[in-house]
């Protein structure tokens, strides 16, 4: 269970230092790119993460990935709104939404939800690792 919680925190760590959205001639942002206190948070949430993992803990762990994963929701519906804000100035909805439409996300999303899963459902065995000797 630890391995598996850790292995998810590093691709969370990991993700956030990977492209997550592409914007025509600007290039590929990371979370740093995107907004500082949101990839702050994500660090932060990450090392609570972290407390959980070393004292065995796994509610902690469990309550920081649903967190992390809750965040990374709100980041995405932020990038979407962002897009559409940034593009206002344009006169018909459909022109807006066009242009919005060319900021894509990357693949960085898959490995940032994947670690948080891999954080929430891993699943320890509850009597621990006591062995029969005979």
């Amino acid at each position: 269970m630890k391995n598996i919680q850790l292995l998810g925190l590093i691709l969370v760590v990991a993700g956030s230092f990977m492209p997550l959205v592409h914007v025509p001639i600007i290039g590929n942002w990371n979370y740093w790119k995107l907004d500082h206190y949101l990839a702050i948070t994500c660090w932060i949430l990450s090392a609570c993460a972290v407390f959980g993992i070393v004292n065995s803990s796994a509610k902690v762990v469990r309550v920081f990935g649903i967190l992390l994963i809750l965040l990374f929701a709100l980041t995405l519906v932020a990038v979407k709104m962002q897009s559409l804000e940034y593009f206002s100035f344009l006169p018909f909805k459909s022109w807006r939404e066009t242009f919005a439409g060319v900021v894509k996300l990357k693949w960085g999303w898959i490995v940032e939800f994947l670690g948080a899963l891999l954080m929430v459902f891993a699943v320890g065995n509850k009597k621990g690792d006591q062995r029969t000797q005979i």
